[in-house]
């Protein structure tokens, strides 16, 4: 979906009167915003999220997502690489998200140590937390392309494997 899109989606649920209002901008910029670029006939404009898109491309800084994620409550995890791992990688893929979450809990189990976690360490736990989701999506994302199909097929009668 393109930039001019989501913000053509958002106008229908959203005053675009009380966006201009709150941003301090003319209600014809945030109309703009939403319509198709076309710099032939000069309309359309840069809208707020490709001024996003173009620091991220120019950077290639994924704090700048980060904290994007962080204001909107939530958090971001990076899409796998695509790649079809063969099924028999299936227990040293599990055996990696268990290890992930061994070494947070360990990084916990440290910062915990003293009854007090400091800024420090809040940073190391959450870097592990980060990397334990990654994993875990890639793992997540080859099952759900089916890497691991033919596993099922062979999980004994009445059962279905995992």
């Amino acid at each position: 979906m393109q930039s001019h899109e989501v913000l053509r989606e958002v106008l229908q649920t959203t005053s675009a009167k009380q966006i201009a209002a709150d941003l301090n901008l003319s209600l014809s910029l945030i109309y703009k915003w939403a319509e198709t670029p076309n710099e032939e006939l000069g309309t359309g404009g840069t809208n707020p999220l490709d001024r996003v898109d173009q620091l991220i491309q120019c950077t290639k800084d994924p704090r700048i997502v980060h904290w994007i994620c962080q204001r909107a409550g939530g958090f971001f995890i990076k899409n796998p690489k695509t790649h079809l791992a063969h099924p028999e990688f299936l227990i040293p893929a599990t055996n990696e998200i268990v290890q992930e979450f061994a070494d947070l809990l360990s990084v916990i189990a440290v910062a915990a140590a003293d009854n007090q976690i400091n800024a420090t360490e809040a940073r190391d736990i959450r870097k592990r937390w980060e990397e334990l989701k990654t994993v875990t999506e890639n793992f997540v994302a080859c099952c759900e392309q089916g890497n691991f199909t033919h596993l099922k097929a062979e999980a004994p009668a009445g059962k279905t494997a995992a």
